[in-house]
């Protein structure tokens, strides 16, 4: 039987990692791994989860399964980040939450939620999106289609486009936003993009699939969930799938969920039994450490705290990163003019050079990054950064 199966090139991001890891060159520079990094290159442990671990690991008395469903404080926990606890939907009994394993577990779910619902569910993705994005809602059985988002020459949001397109959809049609830290393009909807996709999704029948993986790392927790909280208010139906990866730090222990708004109590009720199903049939229980952990965090007032404390750290440094790039590679009379990374946010933007140049960096530099110019803005640092900045003009000029 496996002789029939074909060998498929290595994922992109896995095939620059190797060869950085490979590189023996004591100046390398990995632009291209998707995950924060302090000062020292560091993906740290928050102070937050540490106590948090310690404090349900010696309460623990067993490993029995915690149900589909999931952790129901994590669960609970998360829907008050998303829509906050006074939100309509919530009074109303309109929410529905499954903890997943990260959020890729949660837009797998929500894929074949929607495939169930709709067997001929269309669903429209930004161009560019997230890689996964597509082979996650493709093995769904969704058909998948692309709305302009991002003008590489221009560095910003092509609303303009985004509207002309989007005004095509029909009812029932399904369109995919980032919530905020755009992967992989790092420009984000602004509040007045907001109001008017909630605007156009209200009045075609559009129901928004919402995937907010970055919260806290743009502007703040509260202001990262303007668009879910609009969407929730103006649209009768949504799907929201978060991931607690990055604003936790839980990479490895696959911390994630899909919430669903309907359009009644009752109906939400349905949709709860469906999603639990889906769920069943793909991987039957959650993890349950993780989400033990950021349910933990989002039940504690002192935790809570300090988990706020130390995100305002990790957005604040990339922030500030994005400004001292800007500023470095100004110094250095580059002939691009780089100021759009300041106005980006999140871990992510494009530099908008061609494959050659991003090669070149590579071969000649040593500083790595996606063959698309993405770069990881976390992987700067105050000791490479004046490296990255020659190494970028160097090949400019």
């Amino acid at each position: 039987m496996f002789e029939r199966l074909e060998p498929l090139p290595p994922d992109a991001i896995i095939g620059i990692m190797a060869l950085f890891r490979q590189d023996k060159d004591p100046n390398k520079v990995d632009l291209s791994v998707g995950v924060y990094q302090d000062e020292h290159g560091h993906t740290p442990v928050p102070e937050c989860v540490r106590r948090a671990e310690h404090e349900i690991l010696e309460a623990q008395t067993t490993k029995t399964y915690v149900g589909i469903a999931g952790n129901m404080d994590f669960n609970l926990g998360m829907e008050n980040l998303l829509f906050g606890p006074a939100h309509p939907a919530i009074r109303d009994g309109r929410v529905t939450t499954l903890q997943s394993p990260g959020g890729s577990g949660g837009l797998c779910v929500a894929g074949h939620l929607l495939r169930r619902a709709n067997p001929d569910t269309r669903i429209w993705l930004s161009d560019p999106s997230w890689p996964n994005h597509l082979p996650l809602l493709r093995l769904a059985g969704l058909r998948l289609e692309l709305y302009p988002y991002y003008s590489r020459e221009d560095h910003a949001i092509d609303f303009d486009a985004m509207l002309h397109c989007l005004e095509q959809l029909d009812a029932g049609e399904v369109l995919l936003l980032h919530g905020c830290c755009h992967n992989p393009c790092g420009a984000d909807l602004s509040q007045d993009h907001w109001l008017k996709l909630a605007e156009l999704c209200e009045r075609r029948g559009v129901i928004p699939f919402i995937d907010l993986a970055y919260q806290g790392l743009s502007e703040g927790l509260e202001q990262d969930a303007y668009g879910v909280r609009l969407m929730a208010e103006r649209v009768p139906e949504l799907v929201v799938v978060a991931s607690c990866s990055k604003n936790l730090g839980l990479y490895r222990e696959r911390v994630g969920a899909v919430s669903v708004v309907s359009s009644s109590g009752a109906r939400a009720k349905v949709v709860a039994s469906n999603l639990a199903n889906v769920a069943r049939g793909i991987y039957s229980m959650p993890p349950d450490h993780g989400a033990a952990i950021a349910g933990y965090i989002m039940q504690n007032e002192e935790l809570r705290s300090l988990w706020v404390q130390e995100l305002d750290v990790m957005r604040h440094r990339l922030n500030s990163l994005r400004v001292l790039l800007v500023g470095k590679l100004k110094e250095r009379g580059s002939p691009m003019d780089f100021s759009f990374i300041a106005r980006e946010r999140g871990m992510f933007s494009f530099l908008g050079l061609e494959k050659d140049l991003v090669v070149e960096l590579r071969e000649k530099f040593h500083v790595y990054m996606v063959e698309s110019s993405r770069i990881n803005i976390a992987g700067i640092n105050r000791s490479n950064v004046d490296y990255v900045a020659d190494s970028i003009v160097s090949i400019l000029s």
